[in-house]
């Protein structure tokens, strides 16, 4: 129970569970009847599952699971057992993977275990003990009325737990934290060997991954681990023949390399290996020029290209030369002395048949086993000498084996041999490269068209590149903006902007910039032009301000009234009203969190589309709808938990224009009584003057029930702003008590401006960063406003949430193609999901404060400089950064939301930026067919 709190799930190989299942088995089998535990049969737990089954429909399905089991293992010790397979190490669970040898614990438990696993073993206990008269004696421990009753009890806990499949068999090792895998990724990544990324490839066979970039210097590393390990017997191919110290020359000038020689067996493929010992030892250290010369030595030879193979005998050990179809021959492999020549191509004989041989074939030969063929040496002395003398016969020291195919219909072997004219050949060989040049060319060009056609909209055609680096890099400094300032009118604004895109802004400025990057100024105006903006915007939002903290102290007088009608009521012991009951509690019912708070452990969690409680999820204040807010007379209110009528209909412009009336008739006559002395002698009461004839004007229209919806829907959303508030980046030292109040009024005003949406947890963290820099009020609220308009449509009654899933679909996809489907097979969340939280916040809580400044700034700009979907880009930059981490580890849905949560705020933002913007580049790329 204590692993399954900590760690949310129980690994099935854990000791845990092997104890549990002997202390469960001891349980049953004490003193259980002959009878059940059958005469014959030595596993107890068998025979009283089998007949328990035979009438308990439970019991019968965990006996049909655990015989699918048993015949699965069987299967696979056949397998194993003709050819010769060893252990396979277990990796990470995917949903497509072969099923694995169960081990002998989970054999000896395998009853037990199944039904545990199926979470059914408490109420098959509970069926043995409520009949346990039919299978134990009388002093049995199951027999007994207290001791069975609480063993089916204890294990209700144990059978409502998540178990998983270990991906190793040291749970501790094979899952790991974000900052675990991330150490050993640089680990792996310290001593690298040859950048392959500069486009040369390892003479070793390995399959080179599509990916979307170059090979990286840890998935060198990567490839280079794997490929030492298929040196060896593994569950993919099998093992012939290995030696070491065979002795290779790969170039003319150069010493005679020892290296590790082995035939590998695929199917019907055959392979041959030579691997420079310094590679397999490890003892180059880091000499990575060294290192990467080694890897160029490196021999992968299938045998299918090979036509010939010459051996020559001379007095100690043997040489072998391959020759491949095209003629051309590989470096002489020299074998030590011993007979370890002839065993190779035993080995290969071997492993030819039954499609292909040697021709001649080797001889058998009595207590010898394989031997060289006798063939007499053409030798014209010998023949002079005696030609009948044939115990004095030579033998051939030099063999010529031609490697063919009988059943092999286009066999090049038989096909080189016949005498066609040379001149044939070359022009047949001739149209076959001119042909694979074109089809190459047209899937090129089909791919291409593909690949424009699902990712055009998504960047700029035309390219802005960074015409000079070093100051493209260093941003927008204090030094460009003052000569801006001084020359407005004439300074580019797009050359501006090119640098806030390949550099960010210098922090010093950036209370300055930002207004003109999010749309409040506009480059090229004048210091009259921004002071009439700055006027214009501090009236609004004065008279914004006005009119919700009116409705406001409205809104807490109803309450007010709401509650003492409700204490009267309970004091004469009257029922209370349902409906009125349902507007004090609709705030405990009705929740519109999008995500968990980081900051608070205890917040209640919210059910996601993958059933993760880290990932974010949203309910709307006021039901989404079809129509642009000046299209929509009509918002129908019918949430069964708002606590409000669901048929009334009522207009949400009429009700606001008339609490706005009433509301300015009430400081209209507070302006007239402040202009006399008596007005400005009763100063103090004018205030609750105004509330009094503001409620009274109020109530006129809550007769006719034009405005108790709206004042309920402004009530909720005062009380989720007021929750939010309360809790936005409270660690941060900027928000104090007084800025705390200050993004109060900001998102109050913001709201109450755009009601039909209302206000959804996360546009607090939207509006904190802009407080931070800006620190004026009414510049914060203008700019949030235009930071909204394209914000606000990830929100619930926007639909750029879908289209960002769709997009990065189509971007992995074509981009990485492999991470795409790992993604499918494990589990497939290619929907994207775990990316919900940084579209949502323009990765706002992935990162610390100072990086999202360098962040949002670079997304405001990249519009007019490379993408109107740049935070695409930053998502499958930060998926690429991780790649690695992500194929190595196979990660499924579960791991990555795991990982990224826990690298939150850990990321190197710079380096994401980069490879964020190469990637627009290469899309652009495309586009422009380069």
């Amino acid at each position: 129970m204590e692993e399954a709190v900590t760690k949310k799930f129980v690994h099935e190989d854990s000791s845990h569970i092997i104890a549990l299942c002997t202390a469960i088995e001891a349980c049953l089998g004490h003193l259980l009847k002959r009878r059940a535990a059958g005469f014959l049969r030595s596993d107890k737990i068998a025979a009283l599952f089998t007949k328990v089954g035979k009438v308990y429909d439970t019991a019968s399905e965990v006996c049909r699971k655990v015989q699918e089991q048993l015949q699965q293992q069987s299967e696979l010790t056949r397998t194993q057992s003709v050819g010769h397979e060893p252990l396979r190490r277990q990796g990470s669970s995917t949903t497509n993977r072969p099923p694995q040898p169960l081990s002998a614990q989970a054999i000896k438990h395998i009853w037990v275990r199944t039904a545990l696993f199926e979470k059914v073993l408490d109420k098959i206990v509970q069926y043995i003990v409520d009949n346990s008269s039919k299978y134990y004696e009388r002093e049995a421990l199951m027999h007994d009325s207290v001791f069975g009753p609480i063993l089916a009890a204890l294990l209700v806990g144990p059978c409502a737990l998540e178990y998983t499949k270990l991906k190793t068999s040291d749970h501790f090792w094979t899952d790991p934290s974000a900052n675990e895998l991330v150490q050993r990724h640089r680990i792996h990544g310290a001593h690298r060997g040859q950048d392959v990324s500069a486009g040369r490839r390892p003479a070793l066979g390995i399959r080179k991954r599509q990916s979307s970039g170059s090979m990286s210097e840890d998935r060198f590393a990567a490839s280079a681990r794997e490929y030492v390990e298929s040196l060896h017997q593994n569950s993919r191919t099998h093992l012939l023949y290995g030696k070491n110290n065979v002795l290779v020359q790969p170039k003319k000038d150069m010493e005679v390399l020892r290296g590790y020689l082995s035939l590998h067996q695929a199917g019907d493929n055959l392979t041959l290996k030579w691997t420079p010992n310094q590679l397999i030892n490890g003892t180059l250290g880091d000499c990575d020029l060294e290192k990467s010369i080694y890897w160029d030595y490196a021999l992968t030879v299938p045998l299918r290209q090979i036509v010939c193979i010459h051996c020559h005998q001379p007095d100690c050990g043997g040489t072998l030369v391959l020759v491949s179809q095209d003629g051309i021959q590989r470096p002489p492999l020299h074998f030590p002395p011993g007979g370890h020549l002839l065993a190779f191509l035993s080995c290969l004989e071997t492993g030819l048949l039954p499609r292909g041989q040697l021709e001649p074939p080797l001889w058998s030969q009595k207590g010898k086993g394989k031997v060289f063929p006798k063939l007499r040496k053409r030798s014209s002395t010998a023949r002079l000498i005696d030609q009948d003398r044939s115990d004095e016969e030579q033998t051939a020291a030099d063999y010529v084996f031609r490697i063919v195919y009988p059943g092999y219909r286009y066999d090049i072997i038989s096909f080189l041999p016949t005498s066609v004219p040379l001149k044939m050949l070359c022009q047949n060989m001739k149209r076959q490269i001119v042909s694979r040049a074109f089809y190459g060319w047209l899937a090129y060009c089909r791919h291409l068209s593909t690949v424009r056609t699902h990712l055009s909209a998504l960047v700029n055609h035309n390219i802005v590149p960074p015409d000079r680096p070093c100051e493209a890099s260093g941003g927008l400094s204090k030094e460009v903006w003052s000569k801006y300032q001084k020359d407005c009118k004439n300074y580019k604004e797009l050359e501006l902007l090119r640098l806030v895109y390949y550099g960010g802004v210098q922090h010093e400025i950036r209370k300055e910039v930002w207004p003109f990057l999010l749309g409040h100024y506009k480059f090229g105006m004048g210091k009259k032009d921004m002071s009439q903006i700055d006027a214009k915007i501090s009236e609004r939002y004065q008279q914004v301000m006005r009119e919700w903290k009116a409705c406001e102290v409205i809104v807490k007088q109803r309450e007010k009234e709401m509650q003492s009608a409700i204490f009267a009521k309970l004091s004469s012991g009257s029922s209370i009203d349902s409906h009125v009951l349902r507007l004090v509690h609709r705030d405990s019912t009705l929740s519109n969190e999008v995500f968990m708070s980081v900051d608070e452990p205890d917040a209640s969690s919210q059910e996601t589309p993958s059933g993760e409680d880290s990932t974010p999820t949203m309910t709307t204040v006021a039901p989404p709808a079809a129509l642009p807010p000046e299209e929509r007379p009509l918002v129908e209110f019918d949430s069964p938990d708002s606590g409000l009528p669901s048929s009334r209909n009522y207009s949400v412009t009429s009700a606001h224009s008339q609490i706005l009336s009433s509301i300015d008739d009430g400081q209209s006559t507070e302006e007239e009584g402040g202009g006399t002395e008596e007005g400005r002698t009763l100063g103090g009461r004018q205030d609750s003057l105004t509330e009094d004839r503001l409620c009274s004007q109020l109530d006129k229209l809550v007769t006719n029930g034009a405005a108790i919806e709206l004042l309920d829907t402004v009530a909720l959303n005062l009380h989720r702003i007021d929750k939010d508030v309360q809790r936005c980046d409270r660690n941060y030292y900027y928000f104090t008590t007084g800025n705390l109040e200050k993004l109060r009024n900001i998102m109050c005003s913001y709201v109450w401006e755009h009601l039909e949406m209302g206000y959804v947890q996360g546009m607090c963290d939207l509006l904190a960063p802009l407080m931070v820099i800006l620190d004026d009020e009414c510049l914060a609220y203008s700019c949030f406003t235009q930071l909204m308009k394209r914000m606000s449509q990830n929100f619930p009654n926007g639909g750029a949430m879908d289209t960002h899933f769709a997009n990065m679909r189509s971007l992995i996809q074509i981009l990485d193609s492999e991470l795409f489907e790992l993604m499918q097979q494990n589990g497939d969340y290619t929907h994207f999901y775990f990316c919900y939280r940084w579209f949502l916040l323009d990765f706002k809580r992935e990162l610390l404060y100072e990086d999202v400044f360098a962040v949002w700034e670079v997304i405001w700009v990249a519009p007019r400089i490379s993408s109107q979907h740049f935070v695409l880009f930053l998502a499958l930059a930060l998926v690429t950064v991780y790649r690695e981490i992500i194929m190595d580890n196979n990660m499924d849905f579960t791991d990555i939301i795991k990982f990224f949560n826990e690298m939150a705020e850990r990321h190197d933002v710079q380096h994401i930026l980069k490879i964020a913007r190469e990637l627009v580049h290469k899309v652009q790329s495309l586009m422009d067919n380069k």
